[in-house]
């Protein structure tokens, strides 16, 4: 009941926010289409890192691939939106560095960073923030609707004897004064930090002190300031010939280090980012923005995720195609009753998957105040965290991901082999978009 309370809040605020080879695997067969006019009604989700680039590296392909997306105008013939768990700019940065590498014009309006759907959480803009990460983290928080924001460095000089790990940044000899700060009513962890034992050290004591770490410990802190949480990736892909670690990593430090001091599990407010659904329900936001520059009329009935990480990508894509898929079968059931047809929010495991917060807290549901799609086909690159070389999925459809394999996933996710299968297995993004095309039956010249 909670979740379910959980998800109608969530969905209040969607409603309102606003900014060279065959196939295979195929794990789904096109259903007979047919259109009266103008263009099929699909969108494209494309993930950045070990799809697009790796680290500063085009992969081989994806400029040819967006030069065919585009006509000679510049114009994209298909709504497009990047959704990437960086969150370590701003999205104009972000558009500016893709148009650079891709050699296609990128808007900031088709940006999704791991951040992204902080914008629709209004209910903390007002608070004082604490908030991790590296870059302009400070100017990203205000740019979200953050007004009062603190980060780890101001932390750190208005009490200097907080962190002591490193001997080098320690005080030396006159102890300096402890200058003191608002309290702290919550923490935005937008993603991994430069020094983690500072950040690490830091958000505890916040966490502990109940905001205000000129404090001492409380023996027991349970519940906690609120935490959200951005970008679960426990590995990414760059330059290097192995993955990197994410975010997700320092979260399992995090995770670990507060319950061994305190016995009590960290508890998250929301955590967003691939795979959660918010961050898809928002990027569908984006795809419909996009539908409606480029003058389409009729609703997108479908999406295409295409990602390399198994657990972020094509689990997130499968969630969110669950969640769709409950969302229109509630629909179904309850014109079948006689109802409007009108649905709050999904009642089965698609809702359990986000964590119990997912989604934020607001008071209130309602309908969808638009169409949404029918489904999202997730696509699975061998360009990045996936490599066949390595890790081969079963070939037999039947077949699944089994329990026994590690699950990279956060832990507030329980793990559901069928969600890691892709749609779609491809060498590279190149591939990806020919086949969406023909399963589109649209020509990409």
């Amino acid at each position: 009941m909670q979740r379910l309370k959980i998800w109608k809040g969530g969905w209040s605020l969607l409603k309102s926010s606003f900014e060279r080879g065959s196939t295979h695997v195929n794990r789904s067969e096109p259903s007979s289409r047919a259109y009266s006019q103008g263009p099929s009604p699909f969108g494209l989700l494309f993930d950045i890192d070990g799809v697009l680039v790796r680290g500063r590296t085009p992969i081989p392909g994806a400029k040819q691939c967006f030069k065919k997306l585009v006509d000679r105008n510049g114009k994209y013939k298909v709504p497009v939106v990047f959704v990437t768990n960086a969150g370590n700019c701003m999205r104009q940065t972000k558009a500016e560095h893709l148009s650079q590498l891709l050699e296609a014009e990128v808007s900031p309006d088709q940006v999704m960073l791991s951040h992204s759907p902080l914008r629709m959480f209004t209910q903390f803009h007002k608070m004082s923030v604490l908030v991790s990460g590296q870059g302009p983290v400070e100017e990203v928080a205000h740019n979200l609707g953050f007004e009062d924001v603190v980060t780890i460095d101001t932390l750190r000089e208005a009490y200097p004897l907080l962190d002591v790990v490193d001997h080098d940044r320690r005080p030396k000899d006159k102890i300096p004064p402890t200058k003191g700060l608002r309290k702290i009513d919550a923490v935005i962890l937008f993603g991994e930090p430069v020094r983690w034992e500072t950040n690490l050290q830091l958000i505890v004591d916040v966490l502990l002190t109940n905001g205000s770490p000129d404090n001492n410990w409380a023996s027991a802190r349970s519940p906690h300031l609120p935490v959200l949480a951005c970008n679960m990736d426990l590995l990414w892909m760059a330059e290097a010939k192995n993955p990197r670690f994410g975010h997700g990593m320092f979260l399992v430090c995090l995770e670990n280090l507060y319950k061994k001091v305190t016995g009590y599990d960290l508890k998250y407010e929301a955590l967003i980012g691939k795979p959660s659904v918010v961050t898809y329900n928002y990027a569908e936001q984006l795809i419909r923005q996009q539908a409606e520059k480029l003058g389409w009329t009729t609703p997108v009935k479908r999406l295409y995720a295409i990602g390399d990480n198994p657990m972020a990508d094509i689990y997130g894509a499968n969630l969110y195609n669950r969640y769709l898929q409950t969302v229109h079968l509630d629909k179904v059931q309850l014109k079948a009753k006689g109802g409007s047809g009108a649905v709050d929010a999904p009642t089965d495991s698609a809702a359990s998957q986000t964590s119990s917060s997912g989604l934020g807290r607001s008071a209130g549901g309602g309908e969808a105040e638009h169409e949404l799609p029918e489904g999202c086909s997730s696509i699975l690159v061998c360009t990045g965290v996936y490599s066949k070389d390595q890790e081969e999925l079963p070939s037999d459809p039947s077949e699944t991901v089994t329990e026994q394999r590690i699950f990279h996933g956060h832990r507030d996710f329980r793990f559901d082999p069928s969600l890691m299968q892709p749609s779609f297995v491809v060498n590279d993004v190149q591939e990806a978009v020919e086949l969406v095309f023909q399963q589109e039956r649209w020509p990409l010249e």
